[in-house]
């Protein structure tokens, strides 16, 4: 028997390129994935969306990829939609507009339906940030980098990544920004975050985290050089940044004549749990900590403060997580930008069904877990991880009738 018939097939992947290990690992996660959401859509009753038992591309158009559907067909309303009190409605204009154009595109190059054409592009991008994401940790972490990249594609939110949303194409912008931050290529992250910012929201949190970058090399330039060019090539890189992360409310401002539309129009998503109501920064997250605790039944005097302590017990426990030992391998321009992107979720989003897909661009820290060597942990991690998927789908994609909107 030849030598490599005897090769078992985790040595057999071993000794593969880097980039092919990757693609095996990811191939074999999707395989794994596509048999949970083929279960869920065989038990998947009637529903705003499909008949009973839809087949798999049906099932993954549901939810927001609806609204993408739209886009893609339609395009943005100029004349936003109003409800009978004169308040905007939900629209097309919380949806951005990089991933639905994409399939626009390629539906008028090859004729091919939206929905087959949206899980491609999903899957191609997933692909893609996972090759990136490999590249991003090998660059802190170069010893578990692969084992993190097993938790990227099993991670239980991962099936958002081969259905019609524009997470897939969100995290392979962000991993390769991040990527270029760690090398310094500051003015080459303009490109991305520009086109990141038309995919997912998100470019005001890397814009932060352009500034952290800057004052921590600021105050390391002695022992790590910090010359002017580089200084210069930061700063510009940090005011598109900023300049592009609010660049999707001047362009829907322009097409519909309301300089509130985006605003208005992502407010009407929080109407049935606290109301019309303006956009607070940070007063998001304490309203629904309230909301929630009231609706599972604590006295409404009670509800307030003590969703206020626990926001802050989280916000706490976060903070002394970014200290432990395995967060810190990390390195510092990682860590800066969990803390970036956690300060911009807290400044403007209201947690709801959609919080834990909020969540998918922190996946960096995923680098810490993947630290120890066990391979008794590894496994059950993994294990652990591909259980959550079945809970996540469960409660976050399946519809068993009702989102988690109340009644």
């Amino acid at each position: 028997m030849a030598d490599g018939a005897r090769l078992s097939l985790p040595t057999r992947i071993a000794r593969l390129p880097w980039w092919a290990q990757v693609l095996a690992i990811f191939a074999a996660s999707r395989v794994v994935t596509t048999t949970i959401l083929l279960v869920f859509a065989a038990l998947q009753p009637a529903n705003p969306w499909t008949a009973a038992s839809p087949d798999y591309l049906s099932f993954a158009k549901i939810w927001d990829g609806h609204w993408y559907y739209i886009i893609a067909v339609v395009g943005y309303p100029t004349e936003l939609p109003l409800d009978a009190a004169g308040f905007v409605g939900e629209n097309a204009w919380a949806f951005l507009p990089a991933y639905p154009g994409v399939i626009r595109l390629l539906m008028l190059l090859t004729g091919l339906p939206f929905e087959l054409l949206a899980v491609a592009v999903s899957v191609a991008f997933a692909a893609g940030a996972a090759l990136v994401f490999n590249r991003l940790m090998h660059r802190v972490i170069p010893e578990s980098a692969l084992f993190a990249t097993v938790l990227f594609c099993v991670a239980p939110l991962s099936p958002i990544l081969q259905v019609a949303y524009a997470e897939s194409m969100q995290l392979f912008l962000l991993f390769a920004a991040l990527l270029l931050l760690l090398e310094r290529r500051y003015l080459l992250t303009i490109p991305v975050i520009a086109t990141l910012a038309l995919t997912r929201p998100g470019a005001l949190a890397f814009a932060m985290l352009l500034g952290l970058h800057a004052i921590h090399r600021f105050v390391t330039r002695a022992r790590d050089p910090f010359p002017m060019r580089e200084r210069v090539r930061l700063v510009v890189a940090g005011l598109a940044s900023a300049v592009f992360g609010f660049a999707w409310l001047g362009i829907a401002a322009l097409v519909t004549g309301s300089p509130s539309a985006y605003l208005d129009t992502e407010l009407a998503w929080r109407v049935v749990y606290v109301g019309r109501d303006h956009l607070v920064p940070f007063q998001p997250w304490f309203q629904a900590a309230d909301w929630w605790l009231r609706w599972n039944g604590v006295p409404g005097s009670a509800a307030g403060w003590l969703g206020a302590i626990l926001l802050l017990l989280l916000i706490a426990a976060f903070a002394i997580l970014l200290l432990t030992p395995a967060a810190r391998r990390l390195g510092v321009d990682l860590r800066l930008w969990l803390v970036s992107y956690v300060a911009y979720l807290l400044a403007v989003f209201f947690p709801q069904s959609s919080v834990f897909r909020l969540l998918m661009p922190l996946a960096p820290g995923l680098g810490a877990l993947a630290l120890p060597r066990s391979r008794v942990y590894r496994i059950l991690l993994a294990l652990v991880f591909i259980a959550l998927q079945v809970g996540w789908t469960y409660i976050g994609w399946w519809v068993d009738g009702a989102d988690w909107t109340p009644p």
